[in-house]
């Protein structure tokens, strides 16, 4: 339901950035909304099956995935309100210079964030196994989301005043 509700969070302030379907404006929020707080803190502290890891540091562990995950969504809003208040007229420019300092500010977080404090000890088959199956659920899901979302939007039409009936 999270997911859900940040996505129309950001879908509703962004819809008019980009031109097409809302099927379409969806799935662009969706995928970046999956880049952003999924894919790269995924690949900085990687899924690891249950049991796999020192149970005394699960709580640093779990804080060094949000911390990754807020700096990662905290960037990426910050730079969405720098994106709407630049002022040249070129889409091309202002996507290139957001998009590198998002980038430069990622790479200097993988660099600064400590790594996983943990030895795996189990299987690497096991532990593959279950990284690439949560990859494929998440982007499964985010998918979904964007796709049923879009769809609900499209056909619901939240934005359109004539659609509201006067009691």
């Amino acid at each position: 339901m999270a997911f859900g509700s940040l996505l129309g969070i950001v879908f509703v302030f962004g819809r008019k950035l980009i031109s097409g379907s809302s099927i379409k404006k969806a799935m662009i929020f969706s995928g970046i909304l999956w880049l952003v707080i999924f894919m790269l803190p995924l690949i900085k502290y990687p899924a690891n099956p249950p049991t796999v890891g020192d149970p005394e540091t699960i709580e640093y562990r779990q804080l060094l995935y949000i911390s990754f995950i807020f700096i990662s969504g905290i960037s990426a809003l910050v730079l969405s309100i720098l994106y709407n208040k630049m002022t040249t007229k070129s889409p091309t420019i202002k996507i290139s210079i957001v998009s590198g300092i998002y980038a430069g500010i990622m790479i200097v977080s993988f660099i600064a964030m400590p790594s996983n404090p943990d030895e795996i000890t189990a299987p690497m088959d096991l532990v593959n196994g279950f990284r690439l199956a949560s990859m494929f659920t998440m982007t499964t899901f985010w998918i979904v989301l964007g796709i049923t979302f879009g769809i609900l939007w499209e056909k619901l039409k939240p934005y359109d005043k004539t659609q509201l009936k006067t009691a």
